[in-house]
């Protein structure tokens, strides 16, 4: 029995390093696409470049695994992975081939750090299948996460932009005036909505124009105060209404929202508190009737 063990054990070590070769002989024999490190994306890959060594190490590698992942994705797929990217802020800088690069070496080196405790636990290949699936998915969580986080962050700044960008321009600053302020008065230079805005003056600036410039920002941050907001400049635009109105009116109507969502918020804090207040005056009951009931027992 323990042969037969042994000779499975071999046939599965044979047929992983059969799948591992087949892949890096499909992935190195694939045809290249060379990706433009240009734009938005390139500079952001510069900034964290500049600022994390661990990533300045591997992205090299990185790189050249997105160059041969190139040939291997279709228009729909790489449309898709790049919306993804871009709904969490280009993370990294990286491309939709890096991406799908990353995964695998992410999935590759779980695998084979799960393959090596497994053999030290005495589990064999079960864990290293488990290690490689959530390497694999590691990246797309990352990246799911970091969209959601960005979403929520603009959903949450932008009405105090909208406040921002009314008063600028009742004070007779123009729209791209108003968004600058946005942008010189924020404290974070990292916050999604500073960074937004900055990509819309600088559209503006290369000559777009201010339909555009607020159609890419929907696309990149698509939650519902971003497309009341942009649709509401938008419209003005086209019928010929006056911008700060329309800001006016928005900066109202976002001050109630607001407000309408933080009684919201504190209603179901009453309900969610019930919870743990339930659990705290469990624990003080036990504490004083723990002791006076091993009392009475020893007592009796």
């Amino acid at each position: 029995m323990s042969t037969q063990i042994q000779i499975l054990g071999y046939a599965s070590i044979v047929l992983i390093g059969l799948a591992l070769f087949s892949v890096a002989f499909g992935i190195a024999s694939a045809p290249t696409q060379p990706s433009s490190p240009l734009g938005l994306r390139g500079l952001k890959r510069q900034r964290i470049l500049a600022t994390s060594e661990t990533w300045a190490a591997v992205e090299p590698f990185i790189r050249w695994m997105g160059i041969r992942m190139s040939g291997l994705l279709t228009l729909q797929q790489r449309a898709a992975l790049d919306e993804q990217i871009s709904l969490a802020g280009d993370w990294m800088g990286i491309t939709p081939e890096e991406y799908v690069g990353l995964s695998i070496i992410s999935g590759f080196a779980s695998g084979a750090a799960g393959l090596a405790l497994g053999y030290l636990l005495g589990l064999g290949n079960v864990l290293a299948i488990i290690t490689f699936l959530v390497g694999f998915a590691l990246p797309y969580m990352q990246v799911s996460g970091d969209a959601q986080e960005r979403l929520k962050n603009i959903s949450r700044g932008l009405p105090y932009a909208i406040d921002l960008m009314a008063l600028a321009m009742g004070a007779g600053l123009d729209f791209p005036g108003a968004i600058r302020q946005v942008v010189q008065k924020s404290s974070n230079p990292d916050d999604p909505m500073v960074e937004e805005f900055t990509l819309i003056m600088q559209s503006l600036n290369l000559g777009r124009t201010r339909k555009d410039a607020l159609t890419e920002f929907m696309r990149r941050a698509p939650v519902d105060v971003v497309k009341e907001f942009v649709g509401s400049l938008v419209q003005a635009e086209e019928r010929g209404n006056p911008v700060a109105e329309a800001l006016q009116i928005q900066a109202t109507s976002s001050r109630t929202r607001r407000s309408i969502r933080a009684e919201e918020l504190a209603a179901k804090a009453g309900v969610k508190i019930i919870g743990p207040l339930l659990l705290a005056f469990g624990v003080i009951m036990l504490l004083i009737m723990g002791p006076m009931y091993l009392k009475l027992t020893t007592d009796m």
